[in-house]
């Protein structure tokens, strides 16, 4: 698609950032270019809509077909909070970040994960995420980079924790060979 590979032109690496021996890909000037902002996220809502939701009304009978929808997008602290909401309100649904420990009032449900470079805690409100139906929501993770996994593993974690179903990661760069989608309890798209 020509769109992705323009997108891909605008991304910056950073050599030895934040430590020596990461290359840093920086997807940031996207968000410099409106036209290549609203393009990332249509590319996104393209995909959610000819590919996500048909595999998620496989089964269902026709009469209800168009009641499964995705119920919240959950967005990444910090880099998918930029296109969480903008995806959330696009799909009509909620948005929900994730946010490091202490970050976040009342009270919340924790996990645990390693990073390429640290190891962190996540938290979300413990309130329960239901769909209108009183079924689990279906929840769509986002994040800009998907490379060990943990955090993304450790927002499904908090998913399943107040009761969502994560169907589908969501990434705008991935590295590959790291192999983070393999601790992923969904499948991803990037």
């Amino acid at each position: 698609m020509a769109d992705v590979k323009y997108l891909e032109t605008l991304f910056e690496y950073h050599p030895d950032f934040p430590k020596p021996g990461v290359n840093f890909c920086d997807i940031l000037p996207v968000l410099r270019d409106p036209l290549a902002f609203e393009s990332l996220i249509s590319h996104i809502l393209h995909h959610i809509f000819t590919v996500t939701l048909p595999k998620l009304r496989e089964g269902v009978p026709d009469a209800e077909k168009k009641s499964v929808k995705i119920d919240a997008i959950v967005g990444l602290d910090a880099r998918g909070f930029l296109f969480g909401p903008q995806l959330a309100q696009r799909l009509g649904a909620a948005f929900l970040p994730v946010r490091k420990r202490g970050k976040l009032p009342g009270e919340n449900v924790q996990a645990e994960y390693v990073k390429e470079y640290g190891t962190d805690v996540f938290e979300l409100p413990s309130k329960p995420i239901l769909s209108t139906s009183g079924k689990p929501a279906n929840i769509i993770v986002v994040d800009d980079l998907i490379a060990t996994g943990g955090s993304a593993g450790a927002a499904g974690e908090l998913v399943r924790k107040v009761g969502g179903k994560t169907i589908e990661y969501i990434f705008v760069v991935a590295i590959p060979f790291l192999k983070g989608e393999e601790k992923l309890d969904a499948p991803s798209y990037q």
